[in-house]
Protein backbone atom coordinates (compact mmCIF):
# COMPACT_ATOMS: atom_id res chain seq x y z
CA UNK A 1 0.00 0.00 0.00
CA UNK A 2 2.52 1.83 1.12
CA UNK A 3 4.87 1.66 -2.15
CA UNK A 4 0.99 2.45 -4.47
CA UNK A 5 0.57 6.06 -2.57
CA UNK A 6 4.42 7.19 -3.34
CA UNK A 7 4.36 5.82 -6.71
CA UNK A 8 0.97 7.98 -7.02
CA UNK A 9 2.51 10.76 -6.03
CA UNK A 10 5.41 10.71 -7.91
CA UNK A 11 3.35 10.50 -10.75
CA UNK A 12 1.18 13.18 -9.76
CA UNK A 13 4.14 15.21 -9.52
CA UNK A 14 5.67 14.63 -12.40
CA UNK A 15 2.60 14.77 -14.32
CA UNK A 16 1.68 18.34 -12.81
CA UNK A 17 5.60 19.08 -14.47
CA UNK A 18 4.92 17.57 -17.44
CA UNK A 19 1.87 19.76 -17.63
CA UNK A 20 3.85 23.11 -16.69
CA UNK A 21 5.92 23.08 -19.86
CA UNK A 22 3.38 21.16 -22.39
CA UNK A 23 0.51 23.56 -22.13
CA UNK A 24 1.91 27.35 -21.82
CA UNK A 25 2.63 26.29 -26.22
CA UNK A 26 -0.70 24.71 -26.13
CA UNK A 27 -2.24 28.01 -24.98
CA UNK A 28 -0.10 30.09 -27.65
CA UNK A 29 -1.09 27.69 -30.35
CA UNK A 30 -4.56 27.78 -29.30
CA UNK A 31 -4.91 31.82 -29.17
CA UNK A 32 -2.81 32.44 -32.37
CA UNK A 33 -5.29 33.70 -35.27
CA UNK A 34 -4.84 31.58 -38.08
CA UNK A 35 -5.25 32.37 -42.13
CA UNK A 36 -3.97 35.65 -41.76
CA UNK A 37 -1.42 36.32 -44.35
CA UNK A 38 2.28 37.59 -43.13
CA UNK A 39 2.59 40.39 -41.88
CA UNK A 40 -1.31 41.87 -41.46
CA UNK A 41 -1.72 43.71 -38.18
CA UNK A 42 -4.45 42.16 -36.38
CA UNK A 43 -6.52 45.00 -34.45
CA UNK A 44 -7.77 43.56 -31.43
CA UNK A 45 -8.74 45.59 -27.59
CA UNK A 46 -7.88 43.35 -25.05
CA UNK A 47 -9.01 42.97 -21.30
CA UNK A 48 -6.00 42.03 -19.68
CA UNK A 49 -7.48 41.01 -16.74
CA UNK A 50 -9.83 38.81 -18.51
CA UNK A 51 -6.61 37.06 -20.58
CA UNK A 52 -4.83 36.42 -17.11
CA UNK A 53 -7.71 35.19 -15.67
CA UNK A 54 -8.23 32.74 -18.95
CA UNK A 55 -4.38 31.75 -19.45
CA UNK A 56 -3.48 30.77 -15.75
CA UNK A 57 -6.95 29.02 -15.10
CA UNK A 58 -5.92 26.94 -18.01
CA UNK A 59 -2.67 26.01 -16.92
CA UNK A 60 -3.97 25.32 -13.40
CA UNK A 61 -6.58 22.77 -15.49
CA UNK A 62 -3.80 21.54 -17.17
CA UNK A 63 -1.90 20.65 -14.06
CA UNK A 64 -4.87 19.30 -12.28
CA UNK A 65 -5.27 17.01 -15.14
CA UNK A 66 -1.63 15.79 -15.76
CA UNK A 67 -1.51 15.02 -12.23
CA UNK A 68 -4.12 13.27 -12.24
CA UNK A 69 -2.95 11.26 -15.53
CA UNK A 70 0.15 11.03 -13.99
CA UNK A 71 -1.26 9.57 -10.76
CA UNK A 72 -3.33 6.98 -12.68
CA UNK A 73 -0.26 6.03 -14.38
CA UNK A 74 1.68 5.57 -10.42
CA UNK A 75 -1.20 3.52 -9.51
CA UNK A 76 -1.34 0.93 -12.66
CA UNK A 77 2.24 0.44 -11.97
CA UNK A 78 2.20 0.18 -8.75
CA UNK A 79 -0.50 -2.53 -9.25
CA UNK A 80 1.73 -4.34 -12.33
CA UNK A 81 5.06 -4.27 -9.91
CA UNK A 82 2.22 -5.90 -6.83
CA UNK A 83 1.80 -9.03 -9.43
CA UNK A 84 5.43 -9.80 -10.26
CA UNK A 85 6.53 -9.83 -6.70
CA UNK A 86 7.76 -13.65 -5.28
CA UNK A 87 4.68 -14.69 -2.64
CA UNK A 88 6.25 -14.63 0.88
CA UNK A 89 7.98 -18.22 1.84
CA UNK A 90 6.71 -19.59 5.33
CA UNK A 91 9.32 -20.49 7.59
CA UNK A 92 9.94 -24.50 8.02
CA UNK A 93 9.89 -25.83 12.01
CA UNK A 94 13.16 -27.80 13.08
Amino acid sequence: MKNALLLMLTGAIVGAVAASFIVPPMLSWYATPGGLPQGAAISAVVQIPEVIRYATGRLLLGQAIGGGIGALVGLVLAVLFRGRQKPPVAPTAP
